[in-house]
């Protein structure tokens, strides 16, 4: 298979994003209750997705988004992969792009995400810090993690 485009998202792809980020939260973030979800999918949907182009993994034919990732500078504000995509090289693709634009990254795990944990230590990211909730003050602890 021909690797992945990655470039950024338009406007108009906002619903492809949307439909990439809740399948990967549906299978991956079983510990995080419905209404939690719908709260952090209004956030995604109404603030953050309309006002920040991502970075988007295609297909070789450009026709169907893999994954994205959003960035603030340093920081990773959001990875996300479709299932159908998971262990297929598409989010070491797009940290290498991130990794392009900034060598020394932060990201924020849920601890209660082994795999996501385990995917970023893999890449070279090293645990810097703990917080007991999330941005959001839920009760999911993050691990705070750099690649230096």
């Amino acid at each position: 298979m021909l690797p992945a485009d990655i470039r950024l998202s338009s406007p108009d792809e906002i619903a492809a994003i949307h439909h990439v980020w809740r399948a990967s939260v549906d299978a991956t973030h079983g510990f995080v209750a419905p209404e939690d979800i719908a709260l952090y999918e209004k956030l995604l949907l109404t603030l953050y997705l309309p006002q920040k182009p991502q970075w988007l993994a295609l297909t070789p034919d450009g026709a169907t988004v893999q994954g994205f990732i959003g960035l603030s500078g340093p920081k990773i504000d959001a990875l996300f992969v479709h299932p159908d995509w998971h262990r297929k090289g598409v989010g070491r693709r797009l940290i290498d792009k991130a990794v392009s634009l900034n060598p020394h990254l932060l990201v924020d795990v849920n601890s209660q995400n082994p795999g996501a944990v385990e995917f970023y230590a893999a890449l070279g990211f090293i645990e810097v810090g703990r917080s007991p909730v999330d941005h959001a003050g839920k009760p999911y602890p993050l691990i705070h993690m750099a690649r230096v």
